[in-house]
C-alpha cells in the first residue's frame, strides 16, 4: 500500500503532467506543421515528421545513459531543473522556427533535454520501497496520461490561433514549473549512496551492454525496447493515419488523443492497483501484451468510427506494461544503479523511437501512395502486431517459477 502523493511525490508527477502536456500538444499540429515546411501530402509529411521524430529520439538515445549516471553521481535535484530549462528552449525554438532545420535543431535539442523523465522515474525509485515501485511508476503513467489529455487538446485549440501559439504554450509552462522546482524540490539522493562518474559513463552502448550483463535485466530491457518500437506506431502516425482515413481536422485529432489520455490515467489510477493484487506484474505484463496485438490488429483493419471507438480503450489497457516491467527492472539492482538502470531504459525506448518512424512511416507511404498495388493504412499497425506477438514467448519467461 503506498500513500498519497504528496511532497516531493507530488511536484515529481506535477512535472511530468507538464512535460507531457509540452510533447502531446505539438502531435495535432504535425500536419499542419509539416505543410508549413514545405512537406505537404500525407505520404511525404508523415516521412519528415518521422525524421523529426527521431531526431528527438535519437539525442535523447545518446544522452540519457548519461544523464541517468549524472544523476546517480551529483543528484537528482541539479540534472532535473537543468533538463526543465533545455525544455523551456526547446519550445521557444520551435516557436520561432520557420524552416525544417530549425524545427530539427529544436527536437534534438529536447532530446537531449530527455533528463526530466529519466530524473524523475530515478527520483520515484529513491524515495518508493521496492514492494512499492509498480504502482508508482503506475502513476507516473497516470501522470503522462493527465498530460496528453490536457496536451493535444490545448494544442488543438491553440493551433485555431495560429500553428506556433502551442510551443509558446509549452515554452511558458515549462518555465513556470521550472522556477517552482528551484524552490520547492529537495534532493533525494544522499551523498553517500552516490556513485562516482567516469569516462566510460559518456558511451551509451557501451552502459546498455553493462546493464545487460547484470543478472535479471536483459528480459525485462529487451521486451520493454521491443514493445516500446511497436507502440511508437502510435506517436508516429496516429495524425496522419487519422487524416487519411478519416478526414479529422487537427481539432479532432487533438480530442482524439485526448480521449486516449483520459483512458490512459484511468488504467493507471484505477486498473493498475487492482491488477497487480489480482494478477502479479508478470501475469499482468503477459495480459497487457496480449491486448496490444488486439489493438494494433483491430486498428490495422478498422476503417469505420467504431474501431476507434472499440479499440482505443483497449491500446489504453497496454499502458500497464511499460510500469510492470519498469519495476521489474528497477526491483533487480541496487540503490545506487536505479539513474544508470532509468537513463538504459530510457534510451532503449528513445532508440525504438529512432528506427520506428524510419520503419513505420515508409510502410504507411507504400500503402497509401496513388500507385499502391494495395491501399491499406492500417499497414503499419499491422506490423506492430506481427512485433509484439513475436515477443510474447521471451515475455514468457520473465518472472516464471517465482
Amino acid at each position: 500500500m503506498i500513500r498519497r502523493p504528496t511532497g516531493p511525490f507530488a511536484f515529481i508527477l506535477a512535472t511530468l503532467v507538464i512535460d507531457a502536456i509540452g510533447i502531446g500538444i505539438v502531435f495535432p499540429i504535425m500536419p499542419e506543421l509539416m505543410d508549413r515546411v514545405g512537406a505537404s501530402g500525407a505520404g511525404q509529411g508523415a516521412f519528415w515528421g518521422g525524421i523529426l521524430l527521431a531526431s528527438y529520439a535519437g539525442a535523447q538515445f545518446v544522452f540519457a545513459p548519461v544523464v541517468g549516471s549524472l544523476s546517480d553521481a551529483y543528484g537528482r535535484r541539479p540534472v532535473l531543473l537543468v533538463a526543465l530549462a533545455f525544455l523551456a528552449l526547446d519550445y521557444v525554438i520551435m516557436a520561432l522556427a520557420d524552416d525544417f532545420w530549425l524545427l530539427l535543431l529544436g527536437r534534438t535539442l529536447a532530446g537531449l533535454a530527455g533528463a526530466t523523465y529519466i530524473t524523475a522515474t530515478a527520483y520515484v525509485s529513491d524515495i518508493t520501497p521496492p514492494e512499492g515501485r509498480a504502482a508508482r511508476f503506475g502513476l507516473i503513467g497516470a501522470a503522462f496520461g493527465i498530460g496528453f489529455v490536457l496536451g493535444p487538446a490545448l494544442g488543438g485549440v491553440a493551433a485555431t490561433w495560429h500553428v506556433s501559439a502551442p510551443f509558446w504554450l509549452a515554452a511558458g509552462l515549462a518555465a513556470v514549473n521550472l522556477a517552482f522546482g528551484v524552490f520547492i524540490l529537495p534532493e533525494s539522493l544522499p551523498r553517500a549512496r552516490r556513485r562516482p562518474f567516469g569516462a566510460r559513463e559518456l558511451n551509451p552502448f557501451g552502459t546498455i551492454f553493462r546493464a545487460f550483463r547484470i543478472p535479471g535485466l536483459a528480459i525485462p530491457l529487451t521486451c520493454l525496447a521491443l514493445f516500446e518500437f511497436a507502440n511508437m506506431v502510435y506517436v508516429t502516425l496516429w495524425s496522419f493515419w487519422g487524416r487519411e482515413v478519416f478526414g479529422w481536422s487537427t481539432l479532432v485529432i487533438g480530442l482524439s488523443l485526448s480521449a486516449y489520455g483520459l483512458l490512459a490515467v484511468l488504467t493507471q489510477v484505477f486498473v493498475m492497483p487492482r491488477a497487480i493484487a489480482r494478477l502479479g506484474e508478470r501475469r499482468l505484463m503477459l495480459a497487457g501484451l496480449l491486448l496490444s496485438v488486439v489493438a494494433f490488429t483491430g486498428f490495422s483493419l478498422g476503417t469505420a468510427l467504431w474501431a476507434v471507438v472499440i479499440f482505443l480503450p483497449l491500446s489504453a489497457l497496454t499502458d500497464l506494461v511499460p510500469p510492470t516491467l519498469t519495476a521489474m527492472a528497477a526491483n533487480s539492482v541496487d540503490e545506487d544503479r536505479q539513474g544508470m538502470v532509468q537513463g538504459v531504459i530510457a534510451a532503449l525506448a528513445s532508440l525504438a523511437a529512432v528506427l520506428a518512424p524510419l520503419v513505420f512511416t515508409p510502410v504507411f507511404g507504400v500503402f497509401v501512395d496513388g500507385g499502391a498495388p494495395l491501399y491499406w493504412p492500417g499497414a503499419p499497425f499491422a506490423l506492430s502486431a506481427l512485433i509484439v506477438a513475436a515477443l510474447l514467448p521471451l515475455a514468457w519467461r520473465q518472472g516464471r517459477g517465482r
